[in-house]
């Protein structure tokens, strides 16, 4: 197997507040979220590290960060131009959104 070949893992770090893609153990990525007073968490940013680009390792921890709020009940609200195309493009069951007026990406 390759280091291309690797299965990424997505897991949620609340002490840093963002879902983080991992390839072979290294961290390749994550994606943002804050949490605001009536409990919803607001996505900016997501990065994925140039090492690590072009695996789909962005659709990756997005899409494994709203099936993961999806499942815990919570509310997303999109301002990072991945997360609203991820959300755009794919169906979440259970997932709620609140779409900004005006989003504010990082």
């Amino acid at each position: 197997m390759t280091d291309t070949d690797a299965q990424p893992i997505v897991t949620r770090n609340d002490d840093d507040r963002r879902y983080e893609v991992h390839v072979d153990g290294v961290l390749a990525g994550f994606t943002v979220f804050r949490i605001d007073a009536r409990g919803r968490l607001h996505f900016p940013h997501t990065e994925i590290d140039p090492a690590f680009r072009g695996r789909g390792l962005a659709q990756a921890v997005v899409g494994e960060a709203m099936t993961d709020a999806a499942r815990r009940g919570e509310t997303v609200v999109p301002h990072c131009p991945v997360v609203a195309k991820y959300l755009h493009e794919h169906e979440v069951p259970g997932l709620t959104v609140e779409w900004p007026d005006q989003p504010h990406p990082e």
